[in-house]
């Protein structure tokens, strides 16, 4: 699997609070491994986001992303 990060994406995560980039750093972990792990509740988007997915990592806290064959392209946001 080969990760992209959004440019955005990069900006987010230098702001988010150290617990949040250790959860995102967990997750990610999880991810990589198990896309589908029931812990990351990877689940569509709808409306907007249509075509995207979103993963949690911890509280309110969500990735969203696109899957391209193998790469994945990531944005972060506090839902």
């Amino acid at each position: 699997m080969i990760l992209e990060y959004h440019p955005k994406f990069k900006k987010q995560h230098k702001k988010l609070p150290s617990t949040q980039k250790r959860r995102f750093a967990a997750a990610l972990a999880v991810f990589v491994k198990q896309p589908y792990h029931p812990i990351l509740y990877n689940h569509p988007l709808t409306g907007r986001w249509k075509g995207y997915r979103s993963i949690a990592f911890g509280g309110d806290w969500r990735a969203h992303f696109i899957l391209k064959s193998r790469d994945v392209t990531t944005n972060c946001t506090n839902k």
